[in-house]
């Protein structure tokens, strides 16, 4: 699901930075689904009146390279595409956002609660019950095979004022009444 909330990050990464007419798309290029979620930001950018620069990253060094690209290209904003690699950086990310004084937005909590300006995506708690509640039905004896297919469908908005303030972002009010979560 984190892959087609791309284009909504996008749009609420511009409510939060309306200024923002560059924005950097970081995507790791080894993902079968970065060109799809490419294609799916550039439209949700052209739409937006947005010039989005993509850039490719898939090691911490190349991230680090990412970042320090900006300010050539005067990205005022970055979007980070939904990635396992990215997941599993999201300190990093986070640290990367603060060093560099930019906006940036990622689809989970973790990225927001470690310094990350905002996050917008499927919910790992939610994805987590809903494998607990099938692992109980396999362990009282229910057939796997059985079993529905279910996605969660629970998204979240998490809003960081603290990392907001420090970049010098004022997030609007509705967004804040529209956040899952303020991290203060």
């Amino acid at each position: 699901m984190n892959v087609e909330l791309g284009p909504k990050r996008l749009e609420l990464l511009h409510e939060l930075v309306p200024a923002a007419t560059v924005v950097a798309f970081i995507i790791n290029p080894a993902n079968p689904n970065a060109p799809s979620q490419t294609r799916e930001v550039q439209a949700a950018a052209g739409a937006l009146g947005i010039r989005l620069h993509v850039l490719h990253a898939s090691s911490d060094r190349e991230l680090e390279a990412a970042f320090g690209a900006l300010r050539e290209l005067r990205a005022a904003a970055v979007l980070i595409g939904a990635d396992p690699f990215f997941n599993s950086e999201s300190q990093l990310l986070a640290t990367l956002t603060r060093r560099h004084a930019i906006p940036t937005a990622y689809q989970y909590r973790e990225f927001a609660a470690a310094g990350g300006l905002m996050s917008y995506g499927g919910s790992l708690t939610d994805s987590y019950r809903q494998a607990g509640i099938y692992a109980g039905r396999i362990l009282a004896g229910a057939k796997p095979g059985d079993l529905p297919v279910q996605q969660s469908t629970k998204v979240e908005l998490i809003v960081n004022l603290a990392t907001a303030k420090a970049l010098g972002v004022s997030v609007p009010l509705p967004l804040i009444g529209r956040a899952d979560e303020v991290i203060e």
